[in-house]
């Protein structure tokens, strides 16, 4: 579920930037009795993502606007496809059109992406696959969500969220070790404390300081491999750095139970949909 403050708060920030005051096309070419109905309609197969949005968009604009889903989040569409529908006076139709599209084309490319990561993990495989925070800014609520629509799973959402100790973390703290016991010392006791390490020797300085998670930065197949050997269940362990999707079969194969893939948010492709208009008389 999306929350509405947030996701109002989103979109009236988004149709203010491409209608910060009338939309003069519509208003000098189109009556204001005039109503229609816009059908989203997918241009190409994707994982369909952002049904409570593309509605929402609309509403803002005027609230008797109307919408109804075909397809449910999560589902499969192909060409042709109609996904949602919307009814309402043209001119919020028309005013809402593109900022809809560019949302729903991000959620669904998003949920698209992670889709084809989940899948290409063996089934016997334990591992799942994460996001990480190289999302989009302003954007993070909806790509956020579409990964979990996808079937993948969300990191941190926030720098509040949770405890990662990352390479510059340990460089300011004088240490991996000092760096640990600060956080075990200063942090909720509901926290978990992840840390990243670059090699094996960091690994076990890791270990033996009791981290609860273990982010192995850029680790080559083998190095993974010895790094779950020696690990033996005393830390989650989560691979990151250059997954792909020719990849990622391999490094889950290595035992590690998490692996992160940044490119979920920051290089999925937007999906292609278009939003077909008719009149109603």
């Amino acid at each position: 579920m999306l929350p509405i403050a947030r996701l109002d708060d989103l979109l009236d920030r988004a149709l203010a930037e491409d209608l910060p005051g009338e939309d003069l096309t519509s208003v000098v070419t189109v009556d204001a009795s005039v109503r229609a109905r816009a059908v989203a309609v997918a241009r190409s197969e994707l994982v369909v993502c952002g049904g409570a949005v593309f509605a929402r968009v609309f509403e803002r604009i005027d609230p008797s606007a109307r919408a109804s889903t075909k397809v449910a989040d999560g589902s499969r569409a192909k060409p042709g496809d109609a996904l949602w529908t919307v009814e309402g006076p043209a001119r919020a139709l028309l005013a809402g059109e593109r900022t809809a599209l560019n949302l729903v084309q991000r959620m669904s490319g998003v949920a698209t992406l992670a889709r084809a990561f989940v899948g290409a993990v063996p089934e016997e495989c334990s591992a799942i696959i994460t996001d990480t925070r190289k999302t989009t800014p302003g954007l993070r609520l909806l790509e956020r969500y579409a990964v979990r629509t996808g079937g993948a799973h969300n990191h941190r959402n926030d720098l509040s969220s949770a405890i990662l100790i990352k390479d510059n973390h340990i460089v300011a703290a004088r240490g991996i070790e000092r760096a640990i016991e600060r956080a075990r010392a200063l942090a909720p006791h509901t926290s978990r404390i992840e840390v990243e390490v670059q090699n094996l020797e960091e690994l076990e300085r890791a270990l033996d300081a009791r981290a609860d998670v273990i982010l192995l930065d850029n680790f080559d197949l083998e190095l993974l491999k010895e790094a779950v050997r020696r690990a033996k269940g005393r830390a989650l362990l989560e691979a990151s750095g250059g997954v792909t999707r020719e990849t990622i079969a391999d490094i889950a194969k290595t035992g590690v139970d998490v692996i992160s893939v940044g490119a979920l948010t920051h290089s999925a492709p937007a999906a292609d949909i278009a939003l077909d208009l008719e009149l109603l008389v």
